[in-house]
């Protein structure tokens, strides 16, 4: 685990560095910063992850790679949705929004369209993997 925590704070020195302008560094995949409030600690975490986007929204996968259990930052917003996102240039207030039902069925079908190893990761394991909907706050 303290290899995936280096890999990950070298990713969020290196996003703020180029403000996210160098493309993505997971093999082109396109990269946000999410900061969720910590479920337990209070704490302000930050985790990097991909993206899709869908409209004015921005859509994280709690995929976890194909993990049994759901990655701690989902844990946190469904604690708390209230989010911090970095995107490109931008940092703005969001709320998380877990999708559901129809509408998170057809999403699904989109970012598996379009980046298949997602089926892989769904298929090791017996949970459903959360799709995310990151809202833009209103000021």
């Amino acid at each position: 685990m303290t290899d995936q925590k280096e890999y990950n704070r070298q990713l969020i020195e290196d996003f703020r560095a180029t403000r996210g302008t160098s493309g993505g560094p997971l093999d082109g995949r396109p990269l946000l910063l999410l900061t969720t409030t910590g479920a337990k600690s209070g704490q302000r975490r930050t985790t990097p992850m991909m993206y899709m986007r869908d409209g004015e929204r921005l859509l994280v996968i709690a995929s976890n790679a194909g993990a049994p259990t759901h990655p701690d930052w989902y844990r946190n917003l469904v604690a708390d949705p209230d989010v911090t996102v970095e995107v490109g240039t931008e940092t703005f207030d969001a709320r998380a929004v877990v999708l559901e039902g129809l509408e998170r069925q057809q999403l699904w079908s989109k970012l598996v369209e379009q980046y298949p190893f997602f089926t892989d990761h769904q298929a090791k394991i017996t949970r459903q993997i959360p799709l995310i909907a990151l809202e833009r706050r209103k000021r």
